[in-house]
């Protein structure tokens, strides 16, 4: 049987990312923080963390994490349904996504949620190639991902597909690719990547010019990377929901006409049929399918 005041402090460790911050979190000592992780890796005989900067989880360590998680999950909607939902109370869920989702359609997916069930969201961004280690290793309870392939103890549920084409300025189009982007000028064409994770503009040169070298910008948020494509410093990949807009409008246009890039999208959570879990995936499922293109239309 685990001592639970050890797992939260093994989850505050983790989150925090330093014994410092852990004591600060838990309202206990530093020296208070340590022994009980102390405790908690003599009972199993295995080191949990290590010890870094920041702190991170080791295999076993991220294992317990999941799991103290998932039980905290489990209590949280237990107490509510005792306090016949009690109106003082908050549950706190965490879930991994791509920033395009989060600009464009998961807010609108999850607004009803949240509010009828008092939810608080914890969102860790990061690629959609990428969020699945977040669910592997028990930072989230679920995650939108790019992958079909479900984690071990989790399920996965098509979402749909974010088209995405490159888009710039007329103003940058006209200067460096009049005719559209081509292999001989597409080598020394600027472009905008989101960050040195997302490889959806690597892909796309790679695939159709045979280009893996090129000058690009990078340019870490959302509202930045389109007024990065405004301004003229770079075209960039961006999905249908965002770039439309600004096609109607004129301020962008495709630098290669008619050049589409899907990127399906599935929604992976944790195995617990709680009413929670059902309700955040039937809200998700929902707006997806009124937003996104079917995965069949691939």
């Amino acid at each position: 049987m685990f001592d639970y005041r050890q797992l939260a402090t093994l989850n505050a460790i983790l989150e925090e990312g330093s014994f410092e911050k852990a004591a600060q979190k838990l309202f206990i000592t530093q020296s208070a923080v340590s022994q009980r992780l102390r405790q908690l890796e003599d009972s199993l005989g295995q080191t949990l963390v290590v010890r870094g900067t920041p702190l991170t989880a080791t295999t076993s360590g991220q294992r317990l994490l999941k799991h103290y998680k998932q039980v905290s999950l489990l209590e949280n909607e237990l107490d509510e349904d005792l306090k016949n939902q009690n109106s003082e109370g908050f549950t706190s869920l965490t879930i991994g996504l791509n920033a395009d989702s989060i600009g464009t359609w998961f807010f609108g997916a999850v607004k009803e949620f949240t509010a009828t069930n008092k939810i608080l969201l914890e969102l860790k961004v990061d690629d959609q190639e990428q969020t699945h280690h977040l669910l592997r290793t028990g930072e989230v309870l679920g995650c939108i991902s790019g992958s079909p392939l479900a984690v071990q103890g989790c399920r996965c549920i098509p979402l749909g597909q974010m088209i995405y084409q490159p888009l710039a300025s007329p103003e940058f189009v006209k200067h460096y690719a009049p005719k559209g982007l081509n292999k001989d000028n597409a080598a020394n064409t600027p472009v905008a990547v989101f960050n040195r994770k997302d490889p959806l503009q690597h892909r796309y040169l790679e695939q159709k010019f045979g280009i893996t070298d090129f000058p690009h910008h990078l340019i870490p948020a959302c509202d930045g990377f389109v007024d990065a494509l405004l301004k003229g410093f770079a075209y960039g990949l961006i999905p249908n929901q965002q770039g439309q807009p600004y096609i109607d409008s004129g301020d962008l246009v495709p630098i290669d006409p008619d050049h589409k890039i899907p990127v399906p999208l599935y929604w992976h959570i944790w195995n617990l049929h709680t009413d929670m879990m059902k309700g955040l995936t039937k809200a998700l499922v929902s707006e997806a399918k009124r937003v996104l293109t079917p995965l069949s239309d691939c």
